[in-house]
């Protein structure tokens, strides 16, 4: 969306702007903010792409979130709070695109299966389907292709020697849509940076009845309420039991990763297609966005770093 965005700022400024063509496998626009219900696979049998929980809140303050050509102000008339809740978020976004008029470039419910760069030509070939008439399209021909999908969809999930004999749910945290299940339980979250530390607090005030956060790197070294502690990395699962680093055990009721996500682009050629961890730098990027390893510096990707204030 925001690639859209700045293509509308470029027309309104005079500039020439090339024709545009933007397949999205959701039916709706928003990505990550469009929240769904659904978890693993969607009505079409593709995996879901969000990772958005009903109850979700900002965990950066708007104002380092805010665009400077579009703030919350512009948006809503009047101040609001720093870190408002997902549905706030959300309407902000979807103003700006209204105001741009981005929808016009969307082909929605339309899923890449495949880009090939033609050397002949020095141009690509896009394979989509369209999903609600479950029909694979004719190639089409671009001059360039911009990857703008996002690397928060696909899960990295680690195991443990035992886990697979674990009596209670096991889950990764893109698939948590409401911390009501875990009410009265006894919860383990894998993990000690953004998502283990807003789903612990989330799961406590929803009647979660005791939260371990196990880490690998660090501890995120907080002053917790008492029904939420630090441990060192779990080791292994003995039915119920989670044995920790520190030789410590533990009886839990579920088990959430909060491990990150992978890059991930199944649709790309292997000389197109980025392998990278989620780091600052991604290698093979010219400025971050121009892909070096082929397609003659005519594929961009968007958005792969590591995030922070983002959206």
């Amino acid at each position: 969306m925001a690639v859209l965005c700045w293509y509308a700022k470029l027309a309104r400024e005079g500039k020439k702007v090339p024709e545009i063509v933007c397949y999205e496998k959701q039916s709706d626009w928003g990505g990550l903010w469009n929240y769904t219900w659904r978890t693993g696979t969607d009505e079409h049998g593709e995996p879901v792409h969000g990772s958005m929980y009903r109850y979700l809140w900002s965990n950066g303050p708007k104002e380092c979130l805010e665009l400077p050509h579009y703030t919350f102000e512009d948006h809503y008339g009047k101040a609001i709070p720093s870190f408002p809740p997902r549905e706030v978020l959300f309407d902000y976004l979807k103003g700006l695109w209204k105001r741009e008029d981005i929808k016009k470039w969307i082909k929605f419910s339309t899923v890449v299966r495949d880009v090939v760069y033609n050397k002949d030509t020095d141009n690509f070939t896009v394979s989509v389907k369209d999903l609600v008439n479950d029909e694979v399209l004719d190639g089409e021909q671009f001059d360039y292709v911009v990857v703008a999908g996002g690397h928060y969809s696909v899960p990295h999930t680690p195991t443990f020697p035992g886990i697979e004999k674990f009596p209670g749910r096991v889950m990764h945290a893109h698939d948590f849509r409401e911390a009501n299940e875990f009410a009265g339980k006894r919860l383990l979250l894998i993990g000690s940076s953004y998502s283990a530390e807003d789903i612990a607090l989330q799961c406590l005030k929803y009647g979660a009845k005791r939260i371990i956060c196990t880490w690998r790197s660090k501890p995120m070294g907080f002053k917790w309420p008492k029904e939420v502690e630090e441990r060192p990395l779990v080791q292994r699962f003995e039915g119920r039991v989670a044995h920790f680093k520190d030789g410590s055990s533990a009886e839990v009721d579920a088990v959430m990763m909060c491990t990150g996500y992978l890059h991930s682009y199944p649709y790309l050629r292997e000389e197109l297609r980025l392998k990278s961890k989620n780091v600052l730098y991604p290698p093979g990027l010219y400025k971050g966005i121009v892909w070096q390893q082929g397609g003659n510096n005519k594929l961009l990707y968007c958005g792969v770093q590591d995030q922070y204030y983002t959206y």
